[in-house]
């Protein structure tokens, strides 16, 4: 699954420790979705679609991979 969590991220202007707080998650989770490592559950997907006030497909989007 890809994500644009990073660049909204950076246009919000907030580090992933700031981010972790708003979505009461760690700092080392908002890495991992980042780096692709973890893929958020949806109650974590819907928070974070939240704090930016985006879509979640906007901030999420399946790959060829996610659908075999």
């Amino acid at each position: 699954m890809k994500n644009k969590l990073k660049i909204e991220r950076a246009r919000h202007n907030l580090t992933q420790a700031a981010l972790a707080e708003k979505a009461k998650v760690s700092r080392q989770t908002i890495n991992a979705i980042e780096s692709g490592k973890y893929v958020p559950s949806t109650v974590l997907a819907l928070r974070l679609s939240a704090i930016f006030e985006l879509p979640v497909n906007a901030l999420f989007e399946l790959e060829e991979e996610d659908w075999e």
